[in-house]
């Protein structure tokens, strides 16, 4: 058999055994069960994760090692930032109260594992958004919590202004990241020649530019941004390249087994960006839940009902992940702000960024 003839065999079958299966459970269906009972019985099937993070009462957040601003230890020892704040949002959205989260911070090399097992429940961390991890590793992305793009740290004195200046340069570069392919993609398309010097893991990489081993470095500018700020013995001696050769939208990972779990971290997510939009925050949105006429605004703080049903949870739960976090751009502003990070594109879309709320309906 031909490829071709093959897979059609295998969609007949696949088809075949679908109608079956439909049709042994329409068999089994007690008499006068409407449809209405069929897909909530489906949906509590896809509703595994939800399930088991109410029987343990606390939800199990992969975070970063360690990255000011995104997901870092304070002073009292206490795990902040903005995917940090996410994974709060997320707890008092579903257990009702934004401590019932169990960080576990993760390296790179383990961070997608740490999913796919089942050790996690979600990674909420500086991860990019690809066709091959999408497709290829038993995850789904509920969504983008941070914009960034592929930039290189180089030193001041060394008068790169820009990418083209790095031709023939010596490039450190961390193992396993979207980072080295994209850079030898930027590099062939424009003719540039490199080299590349690969680390296993990102402090080595680090550590080998900060000590001269490199003439630049490669990843997130976000990260590399960091890095100049907290390595560098004098930041104003290393710049970031304003130049993007990549994009690297980064967001909120599950596994691909469990759409309700899906749906429930798309749409808290989708709550704080819509908090913002809808000028709802921390201060106000007690206020706002009891006074706002505003149909979007009752759709999305529960005093229209439905839609936390929808979702396999309670009416307030939106409510609770604004009121224990601020929306987006408090988040922002607590984590990222202090750190002179422009908000670029991780601006709503109303202010030229591309974070576009989806319809509360």
């Amino acid at each position: 058999m031909t490829y071709r003839r093959k897979r059609g065999f295998w969609n007949r079958l696949d088809r075949f055994l679908a109608i079956g299966l439909a049709g042994l459970l329409a068999a089994c269906q007690p008499a006068g069960q409407t449809t209405s009972a069929k897909s909530e019985a489906i949906a509590a099937s896809a509703g595994e994760t939800l399930r088991r993070v109410r029987a343990r009462g606390v939800i199990h957040c992969a975070i970063h090692t360690g990255q000011v601003g995104m997901s870092y230890l304070d002073q009292r020892g206490v795990w902040q930032g903005l995917f940090v704040d996410y994974c709060r949002a997320l707890a008092a959205a579903v257990l009702g109260d934004p401590a019932k989260v169990r960080f576990l911070p993760v390296a790179s090399n383990r961070r997608f594992t740490i999913v796919q097992t089942g050790e996690a429940d979600l990674l909420s961390r500086t991860t990019t958004w690809t066709l091959m991890r999408d497709a290829g590793l038993g995850v789904d992305y509920a969504g983008i919590f941070y914009f960034d793009g592929q930039s290189f740290l180089v030193r001041r004195a060394s008068g790169v202004r820009r990418t083209r200046d790095l031709d023939g340069a010596t490039i450190c570069i961390s193992k396993g990241t979207t980072a080295e392919l994209a850079t030898a993609d930027y590099f062939a398309r424009n003719r540039l020649r490199y080299r590349a010097v690969v680390y296993e893991h990102p402090d080595e990489a680090k550590l080998a530019f900060f000590a001269g081993r490199c003439d630049a470095m490669t990843t997130d500018a976000y990260t590399l941004t960091t890095y100049r700020l907290a390595d560098a013995e004098r930041p104003d001696d290393y710049v970031v390249l304003d130049e993007f050769i990549s994009k690297a939208p980064q967001g909120i990972v599950v596994r691909s087994d469990d759409p309700q779990w899906q749906d429930i971290n798309r749409w808290v997510l989708n709550a704080l960006l819509a908090a913002e939009e809808y000028g709802i925050d921390r201060d106000n949105v007690t206020a706002l839940r009891a006074t706002s006429r505003d149909p979007e605004i009752q759709r999305l703080l529960g005093s229209v009902p439905g839609y936390g049903r929808a979702l396999g949870l309670d009416e307030d739960w939106a409510y609770r992940a604004i009121r224990a976090t601020g929306n987006y751009g408090e988040i922002w502003s607590r984590h990222i702000g202090p750190l002179g990070v422009p908000r670029g594109y991780n601006r709503l879309y109303r202010d030229g960024g591309l974070l576009y709320p989806l319809p509360m309906q």
